[in-house]
């Protein structure tokens, strides 16, 4: 009998780490948020956003984030986590993850993730080395190097030439964790991330879905949803977030922001504001196109419809 429930034991605890793992990808305007909502609703999922624009509250509009009916019921991760003003990084994503992960244990859910920022998912399955704790100190004697943003760049290029190779001069965020790293373990950084291998954080099996448009196909779709996107009233969003948070954050200067906020400045009428968000957003497209294609392997390519039948 003891031997029964040991056996019983163990199958529980199998089962609890056994979940259905999908992601989607694919360019922007590509139709991702919406098969992947109708695939939570078929096989019982929750989703995880990867996009670096939809995880900020307000900005709703221009983050083509979908909508509270849109969601249909079906648990986000991902999407309103943090205000525009407040800082976010791969890690934040990470432990996004590992939280929905758990969610979905604890609930016997499954788990669709989605997003056009495919770099968070490169992340999450090659990993991110863990680092060191930074002490206020470090911080402060960090952020003293930065005063002067050249010479922190050559004091790094003369300690640890190898490492400064993949640091822009004006990379301030890289260049600071770098520094940070070197003063706080007095190690520099590729021997510190050569004694500390980045891990893998997806946990179990994972498919990954990619859905594949042709160049004049995904242009026409994205000018269409830039279109949606003015009637929807982006102007007004956009004059609501620079009143309220500055130009200041980061987010500010994402495409469809940067664009309107040079039309209230009078520099384009609204028929520019159009082909300059179309124009910038199929530039972006073309990189995320180039980037899957380069960076993921073993992955399901084909059109949206083509996914449908498949997942659906």
């Amino acid at each position: 009998m003891m031997i029964f429930y040991i056996i019983y034991y163990y199958v529980i605890i199998l089962s609890m780490n056994d979940i259905q793992q999908i992601a989607i990808i694919g360019q922007t305007a590509s139709g991702k948020t919406s098969l992947a909502i109708e695939l939570a609703k078929k096989i019982d999922a929750y989703i995880l956003s990867l996009d670096s624009l939809s995880i900020y509250k307000e900005i709703d509009i221009v983050s083509a984030k979908p909508t509270i009916q849109e969601r249909d019921g079906i648990k986000h991760f991902g999407i309103d986590e943090i205000y525009p003003n407040e800082p976010f990084s791969v890690q934040t994503f990470i432990s996004l993850y590992q939280k929905v992960y758990q969610q979905c244990q604890k609930d016997n859910k499954s788990l669709v993730i989605v997003g056009g920022t495919s770099f968070y998912l490169k992340m999450l399955i090659d990993g991110i080395s863990p680092l060191p704790h930074i002490s206020t100190k470090t911080k402060n004697d960090t952020l003293s190097l930065l005063t002067d943003i050249n010479q922190a760049y050559s004091f790094l290029q003369k300690i640890d030439p190898i490492y400064t190779q993949s640091i822009k001069p004006n990379d301030r965020y890289r260049l600071q964790k770098a520094l940070e790293i070197y003063i706080q373990t007095h190690t520099i950084p590729s021997k510190y991330f050569q004694n500390n291998p980045p891990v893998s954080y997806i946990q179990g099996d994972m498919n990954i879905y990619e859905i594949v448009w042709q160049r004049d196909e995904i242009r026409e779709r994205i000018k269409q949803r830039t279109k949606l996107m003015l009637k929807d009233g982006l102007i007004d969003e956009i004059v609501y977030l620079e009143a309220k948070y500055t130009r200041e954050p980061n987010c500010m200067k994402a495409i469809g922001i940067k664009e309107t906020l040079a039309y209230l400045d009078g520099k384009l009428d609204k028929t520019q504001l159009i082909d300059k968000i179309s124009t910038n957003t199929a530039r972006l497209a073309k990189r995320q196109k180039t980037f899957n294609n380069s960076q993921f392997e073993n992955v399901f390519k084909g059109s949206l419809t083509k996914l449908k039948q498949t997942l659906l």
